[in-house]
């Protein structure tokens, strides 16, 4: 399969490197310094593109994609790719978009929407949610965390929304509060050293407390999951995610 890759940053570079190792071809990088090359031959010859680049590039990365009639696998959070659905569904283009590619991340979901409909019938436990990552993440809380909350939100009825709870920036220093409404879930982040991400949930009563988390050890686990992504959207249409490809 031809590949190209948006973002060449330290997830790019890992995600060349897993393809390579499937058998793909690498056919066009573009970062910051070639956007020309979108309209490349090299680049409109590709099956699929992944694009992991920033949250104020991905929208135009996305359209110049759909321009080019390439199908993209996108894992840039920190904007708003299900506004795009009405337009990919109109047009015939294929977006695959997840906040997270972890195969591990996705079981950890699939725990966490588990958890949350027994936790439903328990009132006397409150629910809270913590997130690390490294210090080059420009958006928080981190996409995953997003996902997680909206998916207990979804099945806790004393719980309307979540909120942004505490931020520990790189050098130490905590802003915001944890504190909130009682329908409301608080979710903290951490950002420090080279985290590659951990997500905790926390709920706890007078008596006892229940967490579940994911560790990822490093992107490897991420780029490999954008591969297996780009392996199934290619010759796809429309709108896709990892529930589609997955199917917990």
């Amino acid at each position: 399969m031809k590949i190209a890759l948006i973002g060449y940053g330290k997830m790019g570079k890992t995600i060349e490197q897993i393809a390579k190792s499937r058998g793909h071809e690498i056919v066009s990088i573009i970062d910051i310094d070639n956007l020309e090359d979108f309209n490349s031959a090299a680049f409109k010859s590709a099956d699929v593109a992944i694009e992991f680049s920033r949250p104020d590039s991905a929208l135009a990365n996305v359209r110049n994609c759909f321009k080019a009639g390439v199908p993209v696998v996108s894992g840039t959070t920190g904007w708003a790719p299900c506004d795009l659905k009405e337009e990919i569904d109109k047009n015939g283009y294929t977006l695959f978009w997840s906040s997270n590619f972890s195969i591990g991340v996705n079981i950890f979901m699939a725990v966490n929407k588990y958890l949350a409909k027994i936790m439903n019938g328990f009132d006397n436990y409150n629910v809270s949610m913590s997130e690390v990552h490294h210090v080059h993440k420009l958006d928080w809380p981190s996409g995953t965390a997003i996902t997680l909350a909206d998916d207990i939100i979804e099945r806790i009825d004393r719980k309307a929304k979540w909120v942004k709870g505490t931020l520990t920036s790189p050098d130490g220093t905590v802003s915001g509060s944890t504190a909130c409404a009682a329908n409301e879930m608080p979710v903290s982040s951490i950002r420090e050293g080279e985290v590659p991400g951990i997500h905790t949930i926390r709920y706890e009563s007078e008596v006892d407390v229940i967490t579940i988390d994911h560790n990822a050890k490093s992107r490897a686990g991420f780029a490999l999951g954008a591969v297996v992504a780009a392996e199934f959207t290619a010759g796809k249409k429309g709108f896709l995610g990892m529930n589609d490809m997955l199917k917990f």
